[in-house]
């Protein structure tokens, strides 16, 4: 996933929090907030320390945006999405997490029709 399509910065974090809408399920929590002048989604991601070691963080993250790097031509464009990995991620492998991310998005209709 390009580095422009990366939600970075603390402010941009807080202000999807504040302004965004949530949703989750047990594997993962989704707060997205559209911006309709947008030309491409962005993501940023979250794997708190209790989850595990630097390592099995890193390996989330990485299943994650994989994940957003596969899904990338169905998602709208038009959203800011924070993904925060919660607890049952640390036993998952990469298929089970995309499937959990594909459930969020499909229940919050964040993809395209097809």
């Amino acid at each position: 996933m390009k580095k422009a399509y990366r939600v970075k910065d603390n402010r941009e974090f807080q202000h999807i929090f504040k302004h965004g809408k949530s949703f989750a399920n047990r594997q993962l929590v989704l707060y997205y907030l559209e911006k309709p002048e947008q030309k491409h989604f962005r993501v940023g991601l979250s794997v708190g320390t209790k989850i595990g070691n630097a390592v099995k963080r890193n390996q989330i993250k990485r299943y994650l945006r994989q994940a957003f790097l596969e899904l990338e031509d169905d998602i709208k464009d038009t959203y800011d999405m924070i993904v925060i990995a919660r607890q049952p991620t640390k036993n998952m492998t990469f298929h089970e997490i995309k499937n959990s991310l594909l459930h969020l998005l499909r229940k919050k209709k964040l993809l395209k029709k097809k």
